[in-house]
């Protein structure tokens, strides 16, 4: 996203395209992984209402998301998005799914959000957070709402819904979903003629591939527990930052990685074998 804006793709632009770009690979995907000459959709009709559910929900959280970054900068929009989804995925989950809270789980989610939020704060420290809430701080908190509806949503629609077509499907909704919202923002062929080496980057590799990876996983573990796993997100993205950018994590930052590793070694120690 940040590489995106900085080659003046608008925000909009940037999390339609990474659906846009996504939703045909997995449906090449799942034509490949067929026995079948065609690809065709394995829906049962009553799971068609779910679908929509959470094709919704995916363009919700892309509309949130990238419009909480223009208001309050990417650290509040990802500290507020990406702290949120575990917690309201838990609490869904719960509801929607009757998982268990475990003790275990219980302490994995507490030390996964604070180090995240650790995490994100500490190369910058909290003056910079400070003070930039309102209606992007909303957003972003909508952002994690839809990503936990969508996440829940999915793992419901697993049960019965192959991961490649259902992933193909969502994304394809989404996309669909959010175009009238991106012409109506205004000219996009000037970015996109710009930025298009990016945007398909974006759509292929963090978007499809990452995707497909966590459909499937969701496929294998509680979704409370997957929604904890995302959080290794920002962790990769800090490290790579650390890695190949010289940025510096800062004393905050080396406590909420350590913080979120435990909870991630916490979680495979327990895992059933």
């Amino acid at each position: 996203m940040t590489l995106a804006a900085r080659a003046a793709a608008g925000p909009l632009l940037v999390g339609w395209m990474r659906l846009a770009v996504a939703a045909p690979c997995l449906l090449a995907a799942a034509w490949l992984a067929s026995a079948r000459p065609a690809p065709r959709p394995t829906f049962a009709r009553a799971d068609w209402f779910a679908l929509a559910v959470v094709g919704g929900a995916m363009a919700a959280y892309q509309l949130f998301y990238f419009w909480a970054v223009t208001l309050t900068g990417v650290a509040v929009a990802a500290l507020l998005a990406i702290c949120s989804a575990p917690m309201l995925i838990a609490l869904l989950a719960a509801l929607v799914l009757g998982e268990r809270l475990t003790a275990v789980v219980r302490v994995s989610l507490a030390l996964a959000v604070a180090g995240t939020a650790l995490l994100v704060v500490g190369p910058r420290g909290l003056g910079e957070i400070a003070g930039r809430f309102g209606a992007g701080a909303l957003l972003a908190l909508g952002a994690g709402l839809s990503y936990a509806v969508y996440a829940v949503g999915t793992k419901r629609l697993l049960a019965r819904v192959s991961p490649l077509p259902l992933a193909a499907a969502t994304f394809g909704l989404a996309a669909v979903l959010i175009s009238p919202a991106l012409v109506a923002a205004g000219p996009i062929r000037a970015p996109l003629a710009e930025t298009w080496p990016l945007l398909v980057y974006l759509g292929v590799v963090p978007t499809a591939l990452a995707y497909v990876l966590f459909t499937v996983g969701l496929r294998r573990v509680p979704a409370t527990a997957a929604g904890i796993v995302s959080l290794l997100e920002p962790l990769t993205a800090t490290t790579l930052g650390v890695a190949v950018f010289g940025e510096s994590l800062g004393a905050l930052g080396v406590l909420g990685a350590a913080l979120l590793l435990g909870a991630l070694g916490l979680l495979a120690a327990t895992a059933p074998g």
